[in-house]
């Protein structure tokens, strides 16, 4: 059990604390309830372009990082389709400086022409590094295009075109963070050696007076269910083909996620897991393959992807990842199997909380899925999971018609 305190100031903020002696060290994690799904379809990348443009100073501090580093911490960022989150980790008794950072660039972040240069170049940079000249860059481009129809989870957080982030204004810059960065729309967790009457003070004191803003509430535009399979062959400069198929699976909340996450390990958790047996080690059929989930807020996709050995014809890779998964629909589980999932589910949800930081970030998570609670109460979802529900949801998840494949061939 992972305890906390929750409050919410005049403005809106939810702050949340975790107390915890047994380290010097705190956290503060800013948690914004906005991601790429929030763009306008032609103005995409701008969540990701502002974790960028948030270190580049606000109006009283021209650059984040050297308050932070006098106080000896570290702070990063990441943005997701559903969120972007900031945070950063110090000593204890330096803690006020971290509220003074964070609450400085939600009130006042410093929009210039210049800054955003700067940042527009870097991004574009990262969209050509990653995206566009490394091999396999462009999978989830295509993808992601090929899966959703509706859904802004259509395009990935980097941006549907590098266009978007170049064409980027300093009024759409601006519109964007008036829109997403207030505390109306945020969450502040603060963890680590703290009490809550010391956050709760320090809170009002540098948060407090930021103006609420507007909380954003989304009409998006919901992904009708898939009717016929999906296909798409793509001919690239890589050394080997790829085999990629998709299937749409359920929102983060809903009780059938916990089944397919377990699916998602039976096929592909490690050595001992079924396609890695059967497809690598018995069969020769790929170098690597792995089952995988999104873990997305809203309706997300299960994902088996892998690399063939060379030479090996891509249609008969395809036929055994089918009879893998047709071996789950019509078997099913053992017990013994499905306690080995459980037990490694838990271990590995146990491992994610040992750090003060990912606990911060994890109890912000669930509070932006609805209740910071669910955090506690997760593992017993995992638990009540039954073979039973396994056979059923395999055959409603791999059903041909709800499956997207990508062929990804090598042109050597």
């Amino acid at each position: 059990m992972i305890q906390f305190e929750k409050f919410t100031l005049d403005n809106g903020l939810r702050v949340l604390v975790h107390e915890d002696k047994s380290t010097p060290m705190a956290v503060v994690n800013v948690l914004y309830d906005v991601g790429a799904k929030d763009e306008h379809p032609e103005k995409t990348g701008f969540a990701h372009l502002f974790e960028h443009l948030m270190f580049g100073g606000s109006i009283n501090i021209p650059v984040y990082d050297d308050p932070l580093q006098v106080a000896g911490g570290e702070n990063n960022a990441y943005t997701t389709n559903d969120l972007t989150n900031y945070y950063c980790q110090l000593p204890a008794e330096n803690i006020e400086t971290a509220f003074w950072l964070e609450s400085d660039r939600m009130l006042s972040l410093a929009f210039s022409k210049k800054s955003l240069e700067v940042q527009r170049k870097v991004v574009c940079e990262e969209f050509k590094e990653h995206y566009i000249n490394k091999p396999y860059g462009d999978v989830w481009h295509k993808l992601r295009n090929l899966v959703y129809t509706t859904h802004p989870y259509k395009w990935m957080t980097i941006g549907a075109s590098l266009q978007h982030v170049e064409d980027a204004t300093l009024e759409d810059v601006k519109a964007f963070f008036k829109k997403h960065y207030n505390p109306a729309n945020a969450i502040l967790t603060v963890a680590g050696n703290v009490t809550v009457a010391q956050v709760k003070a320090s809170a009002e004191k540098w948060f407090g007076p930021i103006p609420s803003g507007e909380k954003y509430h989304r009409n998006l535009p919901v992904e009708p269910p898939q009717t016929a399979p999906r296909f798409l062959e793509v001919k690239a400069n890589v050394p080997l083909d790829a085999l990629y198929k998709c299937w749409h699976i359920y929102p983060r909340v809903d009780d059938r996620y916990y089944t397919a996450d377990l699916i998602s390990d039976i096929l592909s958790g490690g050595g001992s897991s079924r396609l890695f047996q059967s497809l690598v080690k018995e069969q020769q059929l790929f170098s690597n393959i792995e089952c995988y989930h999104m873990g997305s807020t809203d309706a997300g996709i299960m994902v088996i992807e892998g690399k063939l050995v060379k030479g090996v014809d891509i249609k008969v890779a395809e036929a055994a990842v089918n009879a893998e998964i047709k071996k789950l629909q019509q078997n099913g589980i053992t017990v013994a199997e499905l306690e080995k999932v459980k037990n490694k589910t838990e271990s590995a949800m146990a491992f994610e909380d040992m750090s003060v930081m990912n606990r911060a970030a994890s109890i912000a998570m669930y509070e932006l899925l609805g209740d910071a609670e669910l955090m506690n109460s997760e593992l017993d979802k995992y638990r009540a999971v039954t073979a039973e529900n396994i056979i059923t949801e395999a055959n409603i998840i791999f059903n041909e018609n709800n499956c997207s494949t990508m062929y990804y061939l090598s042109t050597n």
